[in-house]
């Protein structure tokens, strides 16, 4: 389980326990180890398996020192300090305290005590002002930064602070929640060193150093290496993040990780910890989104995205195994909005999106990256799986609008009268869905494959094979259609709390 937790400064996920596992060898070469007791020509043979198997790694050198590359960049670093209005549980990074009533952790014997005695005979709490500290780093010599979003956000007076002291006003130009970007500019400035985004993507094991302002340190550097590309954290940010051991703590929110040529790789955003301190597991936003975004910001102040209209999915190896597709790759439309480009388009639910002008579709998270950076009005060519073929269809995009979060569909209400239950023969049973489509699931079998594949009581199935059942007959009937056709995998659309999903379920006696 994972939570995410926001501050001004800081960006971080907590874990309740954290798993590590570590590989010890001797040194650079790998083997196969062999049997004590082989004889002469087990040994001929096991000398040959362990000659295919070594791995030879290159010789590497790693600089002897940073101080260079330090020197080179740390002017177009700064430090990026707020002033703000938040509501009054809006809490800094140290304790708060409420007319001198002190807040404390909910497992101190005390704070029952003080809490009878907080706001007593006073109106509720008034907005207040608080200060702030992050990163940010300059993209061009005339006075624009980047940093976090999270870190300007709210903000009513904006501070650069540079490495040598000074210090100047910045006005907000864009902010981008969706990524967590913003950019703000200095005015009057015409020689202000800046630093280049990078234009090739790190490899993991490659070297990074972040610079910041962590804890109100300006100036700080911290060094490691690329742990992972492609991470995804969560959150409303589509976007795969690139992962650093490097230290980032408070206030590196926003700084930039550089690689040896001096250009940015990656812009600080999160970290994962168990107590809101580093432990060598940051995430940043890489350099080719960070490029893109700050286009927009500078020239917009604002970001368009292209919008296609579906509600998708990830293609698991049941799902590709339902449709007969030989890789589980691509996006499974869960449902096509009506009136969107999709809908208007012909895409419907139970295609599987596998490309995007020519360019091969891996996942939902994929598609979304794809399409947001399409401009509105641009028309691409979307290659779809559907009844065991492929087909392209051309697809006008819109502009995506921000949406509430509150939009999801709800669960049509069921009435008092509740139809006699079926047991199916894949351990599901089934009741009409009297206040709506489908058949609701009133029951699982434990022991059969559909309870391992997340099946749940409550649940409403929708559709089997893209054929929609309303009754627990059809339901079996489709089940049994599936099995006549020699599928061993059937393609479920259930739906939950307003949410469609797409469930490969194979097939067996119960």
């Amino acid at each position: 389980m994972r939570s995410t937790f926001f501050s001004r400064s800081r960006r971080w996920i907590g874990a309740s326990a954290l798993a590590v596992i570590i590989g010890l060898s001797g040194g650079a070469t790998f083997f196969v180890a062999t049997s004590h007791n082989a004889t002469a020509e087990d040994a001929n043979v096991a000398a040959k398996v362990q000659q295919a198997a070594q791995i030879s790694a290159p010789t590497i050198t790693a600089p002897v020192s940073f101080a260079d590359l330090v020197d080179a960049v740390k002017p177009a670093v700064v430090s990026i300090v707020v002033q703000a209005t938040g509501p009054a549980d809006d809490a800094s990074d140290g304790g708060s305290f409420n007319n001198g009533i002190p807040d404390l952790p909910d497992d101190n014997p005390l704070k029952h005590f003080f809490d009878q005695f907080r706001n007593r005979g006073q109106q509720a709490p008034h907005p207040h002002k608080y200060m702030a500290a992050g990163s940010g780093f300059a993209i061009s010599a005339d006075g624009y930064f980047v940093t976090n979003n999270h870190v300007v956000k709210d903000a009513t007076k904006v501070t650069v602070q540079f490495s040598n002291g000074d210090e100047k006003p910045a006005t907000i130009v864009g902010t981008d929640e969706k990524t967590d970007l913003a950019v703000v500019k200095v005015d009057g400035l015409t020689n202000q060193p800046f630093v280049k985004l990078a234009d090739t993507a790190p490899r993991v094991g490659d070297w990074v150093m972040a610079v910041g302002n962590p804890f109100g340190l300006g100036g700080t550097v911290t060094a490691g290496i690329v742990s992972a590309l492609n991470r995804d954290i969560g959150g409303a940010s589509d976007d795969s993040y690139m992962q650093i051991d490097a230290a980032v703590n408070s206030g590196n929110s926003g700084g930039p990780d550089f690689n040896l040529k001096g250009e940015v790789v990656g812009v600080n955003t999160a970290i994962f910890s168990p107590n809101g301190g580093s432990v060598g597991i940051a995430f940043a936003i890489p350099a080719s989104t960070v490029k893109q975004i700050t286009t927009d910001l500078i020239k917009n102040g604002s970001v368009t995205r292209g919008f296609l209209g579906v509600g998708i999915q990830d293609v698991t190896r049941d799902i590709a195994d339902s449709v007969g597709l030989k890789e589980a790759k691509g996006a499974v439309v869960t449902e096509a909005t009506k009136d969107s480009p999709a809908d208007k388009a012909g895409i419907k639910s139970g295609d599987i999106i596998t490309a995007v002008d020519g360019d091969q579709i891996d996942d939902a998270r994929a598609l979304s990256r794809t399409i947001g950076g399409k401009a509105p009005g641009t028309t691409v060519q979307v290659t779809i799986w559907r009844d065991g073929a492929s087909q392209t269809l051309s697809v006008k995009l819109d502009t995506l609008k921000a949406t509430s979060g509150n939009d999801n569909k709800t669960q049509p209400k069921q009435d008092d009268t509740t139809p006699a239950p079926v047991q199916s023969s894949v351990g599901l049973t089934l009741v009409p869905n009297s206040g709506g489509d489908g058949v609701l699931i009133q029951a699982i079998d434990q022991d059969s494959v559909a309870a391992s594949k997340g099946f749940a009581v409550g649940d409403t199935i929708l559709e089997v094979d893209n054929k929609a059942v309303n009754t627990p007959k059809a339901f079996q009937t489709a089940i049994d259609a599936v099995k006549s056709s020699g599928r061993s995998t059937a393609l479920i659309k259930a739906q939950r709390d307003g949410q469609s999903r797409f469930i490969g379920l194979p097939l067996s006696d119960k």
